[in-house]
């Protein structure tokens, strides 16, 4: 069984090709775990133009490929989709932008939707009624409030205020004054790096319960000691530990962020390879709602083409990030 992987081998940054390199040796080490001898993955060139992707798909799927993994950014993904619907075989891009997912595209990435969902509805169960967003004016930060707002009336929270700034703002303390005095006792910060522990340290303590997406996960931030007691929604540090540690072996050196989504797509090809020929990847199979399980905890795409996973809550401390309500082992689990 031939499986295609899209990624931007040629592209013009360094950067992106280390990355597509990185990418597809964790696929290669999916594939060696599976330890299916009728696998066969073949590489296809994204480039750097969503034209050079649309062709290299057509050569893939000419060469036999079921289903293709890959693009990796949503312009390639958009021109590959018409592709593989053409001919009938599924895909699962790599991008975070949904509005290129469906119609037989499924994207295998980390969007922010499910962590502020997350994130927002644990908040609600430990008592937290009033809620206030602060969010960047991007594509991101559209997301994130489109999503804070529907869950926000899924919990039966009130929204005290919704912040909105440019990301490049270098003095956020308007935007933190406004914050402190909105009356919330719960405040979603869609933010990372410097700006997040900017706005952090302007809220002043004590401060109302802090909220984040996945963009709180970097290390630096730890040593900030006004999010300390912070939560944010993302999978546990811990899950993935066994795969850095075979990936480094394997290939002595560190994996790029993203190389457990190429992982984890082989894999699930790998368990879904037992059907017909050109008839394993249905629609029906892809979207199984028992889902699949990953390096980073279970995940399943929905009917759109997103991905919806488990996450665990994250309390940031000065020693490292704490679970403070752990990830589901099965969405029967996350429903009840």
């Amino acid at each position: 069984m031939r499986v295609g992987v899209l990624l931007p081998f040629s592209n013009g940054s360094a950067t992106t090709r280390t990355l597509a390199k990185g990418l597809m040796n964790a696929a290669e080490l999916a594939l060696f775990d599976a330890r299916n001898p009728d696998l066969l993955l073949m590489p296809g060139d994204e480039g750097a133009s969503p034209r050079q992707a649309a062709a290299a798909a057509r050569t893939l799927i000419s060469e036999g490929a079921e289903i293709i993994i890959g693009p990796l950014f949503a312009p390639s993904v958009s021109a590959v989709a018409p592709v593989v619907r053409d001919h009938g075989i599924a895909l699962i891009g790599l991008s975070t932008d949904r509005s290129v997912g469906g119609d037989g595209v499924y994207l295998l990435s980390y969007q922010p939707e499910t962590e502020v969902q997350r994130v927002v509805s644990y908040s609600a169960s430990r008592g937290h009624t009033n809620f206030t967003a602060v969010i960047p004016r991007t594509a991101y930060g559209d997301r994130v409030l489109a999503a804070f707002k529907a869950e926000a009336a899924k919990d039966h929270v009130t929204v005290r205020a919704v912040l909105r700034y440019d990301s490049g703002t270098p003095d956020l303390s308007q935007t933190a004054s406004a914050a402190s005095s909105s009356g919330a006792d719960a405040i979603l910060i869609a933010q990372g790096g410097q700006q997040l522990a900017a706005m952090a340290a302007q809220l002043g303590n004590p401060h109302p319960q802090l909220l984040g997406t996945g963009l709180w996960s970097e290390k630096s931030l730890l040593h900030e000691s006004s999010l300390s007691g912070g939560w944010f929604a993302a999978p546990p540090a811990e899950a993935d530990a066994a795969f850095q540690a075979r990936y480094r072996s394997a290939y002595r050196s560190t994996p790029p962020q993203l190389a457990t989504l190429a992982y984890d797509a082989v894999s699930l090809v790998a368990a879904l390879s037992k059907g017909a020929p050109y008839h394993r990847f249905t629609d029906a199979a892809l979207t199984d709602p028992d889902g699949f399980s990953g390096v980073s905890g279970i995940f399943r795409f929905m009917a759109n083409g997103s991905c919806e996973r488990g996450l665990a809550i994250l309390r940031v401390e000065p020693d490292g990030f704490h679970i403070v309500d752990p990830a589901p082992q099965s969405f029967q689990a996350k429903a009840s």
